[in-house]
């Protein structure tokens, strides 16, 4: 396995141990079956399965319906909720550590609107979500200090290198989680050596900025995957990442072509609080 070279050889060799792509054994099948089927998933979430890959990345991070699970800002339209929450809703619990409410963000609130009426609409699948707020320094708990068996986030670490706040957020996410727990990271993927200001500019991350903020907040690297992989995808395009699907900023200009390369090219680390 190729490793990031600006961390130091020593902390490496601490903080990471024996680290593989192997997946733990996939959450039980025929839950995971009924959350993906659900009637309350839309054409539109089900269409971008081949893109998201949601069974065998919740396999990798090892999510089963028992556990205990907080997902980072789901954002509106809570794609990752849709199949968590049934996923958990009988066996584990799900927190939905939302934007808050409470800020002068027309975005955040937007969103956290948008999301708490998509969860109003099918109370049979989401009357047990907990939604938190988590914005730190102002709102740092996503869920109460060592609750959580899995911590999840998809594709928002962009946004916490913008607001210069992601060893916060990392730092809130170890606070929550059991000794042992997992946090499973998916992010964009920068090639290697891409400056701070291109990544935020991009939307797109290096593996390397995302383990160090990991390794800072004190978790250990436990594996990579390349579930989320697309080699199509340059990662060099003329509005960022959300030149591509599900955005299409650019509208008709080359449509076509980025949809042909379909969503973006995904790191899918795996992090282990120690015990």
């Amino acid at each position: 396995m190729a490793l990031p070279a600006r961390i130091p050889v020593l902390l490496l060799t601490m903080a990471l141990g024996a680290c593989s792509s192997t997946a733990p054994d996939s959450p039980s099948s025929d839950a995971l079956t009924h959350a993906l089927n659900g009637e309350h998933r839309t054409e539109e979430q089900r269409a971008r399965d081949r893109y998201r890959h949601p069974a065998e990345t919740l396999a990798f991070f090892g999510i089963e319906p028992d556990m205990t699970v907080v997902e980072i800002w789901p954002g509106g339209g809570g794609w990752y909720t849709a199949v968590l929450a049934p996923l958990l809703r009988d066996q584990g619990l799900l927190y939905a550590a939302q934007f808050p409410a409470d800020t002068e963000i027309g975005f955040y609130t937007r969103s956290r609107e948008r999301f708490l009426a998509g969860l109003a609409a099918y109370p049979e699948v989401y009357d047990r979500v907990q939604v938190t707020s988590l914005y730190p320094p102002q709102w740092p708990e996503a869920a109460p200090a060592g609750s959580a068996d899995a911590v999840l986030t998809f594709r928002n670490v962009h946004n916490w290198a913008k607001a210069g706040n992601a060893e916060a957020m990392f730092s809130a996410f170890y606070r929550a989680l059991k000794p042992g727990g997992v946090l499973g990271v998916v992010e964009h993927r920068a090639p290697a050596g891409r400056t701070l200001a291109a990544q935020i500019e991009s939307g797109y991350m290096t593996e390397d900025y995302v383990i160090q903020q990991a390794l800072k907040a004190g978790f250990r690297l436990d594996a990579r995957s390349d579930i989320n992989a697309n080699p199509a995808d340059s990662a060099d395009h003329p509005a960022g990442v959300w030149t591509l699907p599900p955005t299409l900023r650019l509208g008709d200009v080359d449509q076509g072509k980025y949809r042909q390369i379909g969503e973006s090219d995904r790191m899918t680390l795996r992090f282990i609080k120690p015990e």
